[in-house]
């Protein structure tokens, strides 16, 4: 299932992956689709254990989900950076500094 929403990426995360691949973002690996606790989340830097999650619209039909799916996985050490869909799409550059400052507060680098 992670490699069809790899093949079919959503405009907001086609955006944020141009951004993020090949290191091009703070030198820092990310992968997309990636799966932890069967779980797959949008961008994950190992190095980090960070997740980068996307909320689309369909995020406010499962909003439950998301959060009992979220605390799963940081109960295995790894930190969540969520952003809108709506802000990735309109406003990636503040977006991406957002995500700078997040790293910079939460992680040595």
């Amino acid at each position: 299932m992670a490699r069809e929403f790899r093949k079919k990426p959503t405009k907001s995360e086609g955006m944020m992956w141009q951004a993020l691949r090949r290191n091009n973002f703070m030198g820092l690996n990310f992968r997309r689709q990636h799966v932890i606790e069967g779980f797959i989340v949008d961008f994950y830097c190992h190095k980090l254990k960070l997740v980068v999650e996307i909320d689309g619209s369909i995020h406010q039909y499962q909003l439950d989900d998301d959060i009992k799916r979220q605390e799963i996985i940081k109960k295995k050490g790894i930190k969540f950076f969520r952003v809108s869909s709506k802000d990735a799409e309109h406003n990636l550059k503040e977006v991406l500094n957002r995500l700078e400052i997040f790293i910079k507060e939460n992680f040595e680098i």
